[in-house]
């Protein structure tokens, strides 16, 4: 049962598994036990490398690893190789399969460090015949290495791969090419890819590679013979021979060499660097962590706490800077103000319009955003210059006085009568005195007397129109009773 496998890979887990092989006549040891499948990783992680640990929980980005190791340029620096690509174009790979080895070739460029001090590239093409596509000297850019690659035809038939191993050993890898001396303590590398079985012998002439200090790598697709890759490949085997079931996935394995050439690794990247907020690369392999605004690098140089930023006096807030749990701040006003769209500055508001004066009667704006209360007439200002007290009862016009009203101070009062008149017992209401009493009762005896006689006037004339009425009533039922009896 297939070991279970994380993330992109075990996405790629059905592309990657091979047919079942048929069973063999005499069962004997399983023929593929050394060479590495892609996504099949050892105890010790991908060839040459342990793995990383995971990034801390919570950690912001600052470039973390990616699916399948570490890809990209950026994650590590490479180590300075005189490196050397054999790339089988025979018949039985087509034009897209063989486009897919150019795309991991590439791939394997962008992880590199190129130039003349660094890592220099070659390419021999093979099939039948061997082709140098271009020597170690000829790039120094992976601009123009990249544009060189991606000129590359195939040869088509046959495939001779211990000829491919011979021509990079005596032609690609010499001084004259390109390649440094042994003095340099510059590796040499091949890289040979292939999808069959080689036409001649690849034995001899890659032991030879092997012991004049080339490190060879093998990597299989589909038809590969592996026994022929263990042949071709440096020790240990587990870690130079590669196998993929198809091109479409070989692309795949460029992180696998990336991570084999890293010298130092990039721990932001890698997302190794237990920085809380941002992991900063310095390179060769260090790097250090800072802060995000408003927080500062604690003692253990990895975590941060946050700044008071109000207590920098660096906010820019007109009126009051308040800090806020997440190491930033923000502005306010004092009262009577708002605050500006800018959110730093500070504007008068008319309290007296906004109804947030707390006046009991009266509310006044002043200049600069401030008020004063007063009070209706009769009111005094209390001490909290606030609330309102009576101060004239009789301003208030809620004594109940009929005539006139006395104040006898702040709070009392009595009411009096206009002249002709007296104080009824209520205290509030007047009568007339007596001879104003007799001219009023007369005209009201006068009054009465022209009422009762327009009375008597129309009482008359009603009782002599319904004696009319009475007639023409009688007159019209006699009329009716005659033309009955005709």
């Amino acid at each position: 049962m297939p070991r279970r496998l994380p993330g992109l890979l075990l996405l790629l887990w059905p592309l990657l598994l091979p047919p079942p092989p048929a069973a063999p006549a005499n069962p004997g040891p399983p023929a593929r036990t050394v060479f590495r499948r892609l996504g099949t990783l050892g105890p010790r992680g991908s060839p040459g490398r342990h793995p990383a640990p995971a990034a801390p929980t919570g950690a912001p980005y600052s470039g973390a690893g990616l699916p399948g190791g570490a890809r990209g340029a950026g994650v590590c620096k490479s180590r300075p190789l005189d490196l050397v690509f054999i790339i089988d174009s025979s018949r039985s790979v087509r034009p897209l399969e063989f486009t897919k080895v150019k795309t991991f070739v590439s791939r394997i460029i962008d992880t590199l460090d190129i130039g003349e001090a660094n890592t220099r590239v070659a390419v021999v093409n093979y099939a039948s015949t061997v082709k140098i596509e271009f020597h170690l000297q000829a790039h120094s850019d992976k601009q123009s290495l990249k544009q060189a690659v991606g000129r590359i035809t195939p040869l088509s038939t046959g495939t001779m791969s211990g000829l491919a191993i011979q021509t990079a050993m005596e032609e690609a890898f010499t001084v004259e090419a390109g390649a440094r001396g042994p003095s340099s303590n510059i590796p040499k590398v091949a890289i040979i890819v292939t999808d069959g079985r080689p036409q001649d012998q690849v034995n001899e002439v890659a032991a030879r590679a092997r012991a004049s200090g080339i490190e060879l790598y093998a990597v299989g697709v589909g038809r590969a013979d592996m026994e022929s890759l263990k042949m071709i490949a440096s020790e240990p085997l587990d870690e130079h021979v590669f196998y993929v079931e198809t091109y479409g996935v070989i692309e795949k394995l460029s992180s696998r060499f990336q991570e084999t050439f890293c010298a130092a690794v990039d721990a932001c990247m890698l997302g190794t660097h237990q920085c809380q907020h941002v992991c900063i690369s310095d390179g060769e392999g260090k790097h250090h962590c800072e802060c995000s605004q408003g927080y500062s690098l604690n003692a253990d140089k990895k975590t941060c706490s946050a700044i008071d930023k109000c207590a920098l006096n660096t906010h820019g807030c007109e009126h009051i800077c308040v800090n806020d749990r997440t190491g930033s701040y923000h502005c306010e006003c004092y009262e009577g103000y708002t605050l500006n769209e800018d959110r730093k500055t500070c504007s008068a508001q008319d309290q007296c319009a906004s109804g947030t004066h707390g006046c009991q009667h009266l509310c006044v704006s002043d200049r600069a955003g401030s008020h004063h209360c007063e009070c209706y007439e009769g009111y005094a200002l209390n001490e909290d210059k606030k609330t309102c007290s009576v101060r004239d009862k009789c301003a208030l016009g809620s004594h109940g006085c009929q005539h006139i009203c006395v104040s006898d101070g702040a709070a009392s009062y009595h009411c009096d009568c206009y002249t002709g008149f007296t104080l009824n017992e209520d205290k509030k209401t007047c009568s007339a005195i007596e001879e104003a009493r007799r001219l009023i009762s007369t005209a009201d005896t006068c009054g009465c007397e022209a009422t009762l006689a327009f009375q008597d006037k129309v009482s008359s004339y009603l009782q002599r129109l319904n004696t009319k009425i009475d007639d023409i009533l009688a007159k019209l039922q006699a009329n009716e009773y005659g033309q009955i009896h005709r």
